[in-house]
């Protein structure tokens, strides 16, 4: 018998020896996944020729100048007053700076001038940006000497244009994890505690009775003010007595004598605000321009305030990146001193960074509202468990609403989707959960995450929910793009209208669509008054970024960002019918003028001509790519 076995194994081994060329496969003929190339290769054609242009180009080039100056000035010269002789004693690297400390050698090798007057220098009497200014020679003298208008600068002293700016300090504790996010931390202390129903600790669902008297006031006697059935309790975990009562000698350790008081007690250091008592949001019938990434920056936000916009947000901004203190997502938070009712929107898919992050916003900077993003369709935020998937996930999304609710003094709103899936909507069953755990306001995409921008937005299905959301206000979202629009939406009986985005639709396409619902018309804006649209934004974009060389490439890349919508805008005085329709693209048309054509070119060689009517011509090597593959037509 061990004979057989073994020819019968013999035989198998030849049989696998002699197969035909053609069933064998190279180890190095086969990917990462075990497919051969040729087997990948055909797989990677097939959707080629289906593949639609839509979605994000992952693989655009990167558009940064690198570096933007060859031959940078050492930052002690480039705004001061006095003459650049002797100033390389004042450096503090001395002979090992990298840097130039000779502005004529400077000048020598700079750029030339992109203009002959400096936004800065007109508005603010000064440029803090000096000898490195594009446009320097506006307020340079004698000896490369920064002029200064005194009278003019004289109106700006002690001014803050714009707040929420992130402080050295504040960054330091935040990557050194030295901030106290004392009422987060108790907050989650009480979801890890086991209760006594069975459940599981980590399920906010396991309330004590007293919280969910607390909860039924919020959402029951909301804006009757005080009242003997609604009693200030404490929050779950916490003694009814003051820190301050029951240690009255120091013998609180280190946490207590890191809190600093100043001035007298007053009864909010000893009284916690019950929910009812928060500040109220009352927005409803007013214009919300929606939270959009990459394009709602400061300057467009600015665009749009000017046009009649009521509500701003800022754009969505990672929790986690928030609390490790990084610049670039701090700078989504900024606010324009014009925006007097402002917002700040927030992603994350775990209750801990979220509470921490609310909590730090709260004692930071000044807002009027915060938004969760429940919307967001694209892979990088659904996969993490944010997004649209915090619908899906309506544990941590309780936790999440709730652990912000108890550390904000300010409203909390929610943003969502209809749902998930195309066809299955669950907006309706979340929004009263959402009404009753504590947010002040929900706003309703009339769109799937399957969707995502695609089709009309189901303007029914927002009426039925604005229903089920009452007494709550609930704004609607999606497809207005005339004042028309806006009326139709209004009568669907929401609290007021959100107007976003991308799609061939709101105020990315024409931001003026804030006067035409205002005044009630249709605006056939001319290509004169649109390019002097695109000036303002150019000033104010340098005015944010700056006016040196870094500043003005900023400046240029989110002026393309924005052409690549604004070149769908159709003219009122050459549409057939009124009013435009979401996603009616027409064939290449010749406009009124050569700068109306110019315009409506969907060539980003067009768009990018146009930055240089604005911001002088580009860099040499300079290369473009909008981020949606459905703006990118060569």
């Amino acid at each position: 018998k061990e004979e057989e076995v073994e020819e019968k194994k013999k035989e198998e081994v030849g049989s696998c020896q002699s197969e035909p060329p053609a069933k064998r496969v190279r180890l190095e003929d086969l990917g990462q996944d075990g497919e051969s190339r040729e087997d990948a290769g055909v797989v990677e054609k097939e959707p080629a020729e289906r593949k639609r242009a839509r979605g994000q180009n992952k693989s655009r080039p990167c558009m940064k100048p690198n570096p933007y100056e060859r031959s940078r000035l050492v930052d002690v010269l480039t705004s001061s007053l006095f003459f650049f002789k002797g100033c390389a004693e004042k450096c503090y690297f001395g002979a090992r700076c990298r840097f130039l400390h000779d502005v004529g050698e400077y000048m020598a090798a700079k750029p030339a001038d992109l203009g002959r007057s400096c936004v800065l220098f007109e508005t603010f009497g000064k440029c803090i940006y000096g000898v490195t200014c594009r446009f320097a020679q506006a307020h340079l003298g004698d000896g490369y000497r920064n002029i200064v208008n005194a009278d003019l600068a004289k109106q700006w002293e002690g001014k803050s244009l714009v707040r929420n700016n992130l402080s050295k300090d504040l960054q330091h504790q935040l990557r050194k994890r030295k901030f106290n996010f004392k009422k987060a931390d108790e907050y989650l202390r009480g979801l890890a505690k086991p209760h006594g129903n069975g459940g599981k600790g980590g399920k906010a669902t396991g309330r004590s009775t007293e919280e969910q008297e607390v909860s039924n006031c919020t959402t029951h006697q909301e804006g009757l003010g005080d009242s003997p059935k609604c009693p200030a309790l404490p929050e779950q975990g916490e003694d009814p007595k003051p820190d301050a009562l029951q240690s009255p000698g120091p013998t609180g350790g280190e946490e207590a004598s890191s809190v600093k008081t100043a001035g007298p007690v007053t009864d909010e250091d000893m009284i916690k605000l019950r929910s009812c008592e928060k500040r109220k949001l009352e927005i409803q019938g007013k214009l919300y321009l929606a939270p959009l990434t990459t394009c709602g920056n400061l300057p467009f936000r600015r665009i749009c305030k000017r046009f009649g916009a009521d509500v701003t947000c800022g754009e969505m901004a990672v929790c986690t990146n928030l609390l490790q203190g990084q610049s670039s997502e701090w700078a989504l938070l900024k606010r324009h001193h014009t925006e007097d009712i402002f917002g700040v929107q927030l992603e994350g898919a775990f209750p801990d960074t979220m509470t921490k992050c609310a909590e730090l916003l709260n004692q930071t900077i000044e807002v009027d509202f915060v938004d969760i993003n429940v919307g967001c369709p694209i892979d990088l935020v659904y996969k993490k468990g944010g997004g649209c998937a915090l619908m899906t996930r309506s544990n941590k999304f309780e936790q999440i609403v709730r652990g912000m609710n108890s550390v904000l003094d300010v409203p909390l709103t929610v943003k969502i989707r209809t749902g998930v899936q195309e066809k299955i909507n669950v907006a309706h069953k979340i929004i009263p959960k959402i009404r009753e755990w504590g947010a002040s306001m929900v706003t309703l995409h009339g769109r799937s995450r399957e969707q995502r921008y695609t089709r009309g937005a189901d303007w029914d299905y927002i009426a039925e929910c604005a229903k089920i959301a009452s007494p709550m206000p609930l704004f609607g979202n999606g497809d207005i793009l005339s004042y028309e629009d806006a009326n139709r939406a209004m009568q669907m009986g929401v609290s007021g209208i959100m107007i976003a985005r991308q799609v061939p639709v709101g105020a990315l396409i024409k931001p003026w669509l804030f006067t035409e619902i205002k005044e009630q018309r249709h605006w056939d804006i001319s290509s004169s008054e649109r390019f002097d649209i695109l000036k303002d934004f150019t000033n104010y974009g340098l005015e944010h970024w700056g006016s040196d060389t870094q500043g003005v490439e900023k400046t240029r890349k989110f002026l393309l960002e924005w052409l690549s919508f604004l070149c769908r805008y159709i003219p009122v005085g050459l549409l057939e019918h009124l009013p435009q329709k979401i996603n009616e693209r027409p064939p290449y048309y010749m406009g009124r003028d050569y700068l109306e054509t110019l315009m409506a070119s969907q060539n980003v060689d067009d768009w990018i001509k146009i930055s240089e009517l604005l911001l002088g011509p580009v860099p040499t090597s300079f290369t473009f790519l909008p981020k949606h593959k459905a703006n990118s037509y060569r």
